[in-house]
């Protein structure tokens, strides 16, 4: 991704993180430190092997903050892209093969985590899209995602690339449903409290979609989200 907006969530693993890089002939293999090599997700498609920043080749996923629809509710696509990634490096050895540089100086390169074709990976969960621009490597694995409704294709998203410049889904103000009228707000410590009409907070609870927040249209949909209903 060209932007990022979360700190890089770092994990060790107890083996040996390896990258082979091609930017030049012949290939050079190079071992990336000690048994307890960092790795860290930055994001959906970008991740730092050592202290290399490396953008997963030919795919391009949802930003950290960026949000999708399904069945008319906001969900965090971009974080669940990230934590798709971690759990595709996992504990496993994770093996790179650069491709190219970018202009922000990070490695292009296929990744392959207990090999497996981490990019394709995610394409096929729905969680990243074929960039096109730069390769057709995975567009049979978007085609397969699509038809199956996966990830993303689950309902309305904006293109990664197309959300970067500033383009986002075009939705009618909440409070013009009126069926779909409960306030599911995230308080401070992560408390999720949903406010009903008539509620002492309701009129003055804001609802933030980039936080998490959404509007539901029950109570019985609001707890079984996760949220409790306030006391007042």
């Amino acid at each position: 991704m060209h932007q990022f907006s979360m700190l890089p969530i770092m994990r060790q693993f107890s083996v040996v993180a390896v990258c082979v890089f091609s930017l030049a002939s012949p290939i050079v293999n190079i071992s990336i430190a000690e048994p307890y090599d960092e790795v860290s997700v930055v994001d959906g498609d970008t991740l730092n092997v050592g202290s290399r920043r490396i953008r997963i080749y030919g795919i391009d996923a949802p930003e950290s903050r960026q949000t999708c629809q399904r069945d008319g509710i906001e969900w965090l696509c971009g974080q669940e892209a990230s934590k798709r990634m971690r759990t595709l490096v996992g504990a496993s050895q994770v093996k790179c093969k650069a491709i190219d540089k970018d202009r922000y100086g990070r490695i292009i390169g296929k990744c392959f985590a207990g090999g497996v074709d981490i990019g394709e990976e995610l394409v096929l969960d729905g969680l990243a899209l074929a960039y096109r621009r730069y390769s057709k490597d995975y567009i049979g694995a978007e085609a397969s995602a699509k038809a199956a409704g996966r990830g993303l294709w689950s309902g309305q998203f904006v293109e990664p690339w197309d959300w970067r410049r500033g383009k986002r889904l075009v939705t009618a103000p909440a409070n013009d449903n009126a069926a779909c009228n409960i306030k599911g707000n995230i308080g401070k410590g992560g408390a999720r409290i949903y406010h009903v009409p008539g509620g002492a907070y309701y009129s003055r609870t804001k609802i933030d979609p980039s936080k998490g927040e959404k509007m539901f249209c029950s109570e019985d949909e609001a707890a079984a989200a996760g949220w409790r209903r306030s006391l007042r």
